[in-house]
């Protein structure tokens, strides 16, 4: 089961979303993290801070969990 976590905007970027989720304490350490291990973004591995999330995007990140991206109404 996914964790949901809601979003504001029409999108989050992944570096900015794993931020929101209090995995890695700054954006050094999230940039390292995606670099040297990446998560699944739609079960494509993805190493970029800067990708969009949108409403119904399900991040997995390993050791942690599987979330997805709601948009707040």
């Amino acid at each position: 089961m996914h964790e949901q976590i809601e979003i504001n905007t029409e999108y989050i970027t992944l570096g900015q979303f794993i931020k929101v989720l209090n995995i890695l304490e700054s954006g050094g350490m999230v940039k390292a993290f995606l670099a040297d291990v990446g998560v699944l973004v739609n079960g494509e591995l993805e190493q970029r801070r800067g990708r969009k999330l949108y409403a119904n995007d399900v991040v997995e990140i390993e050791g942690t969990g599987s979330y997805i991206v709601a948009k707040k109404d």
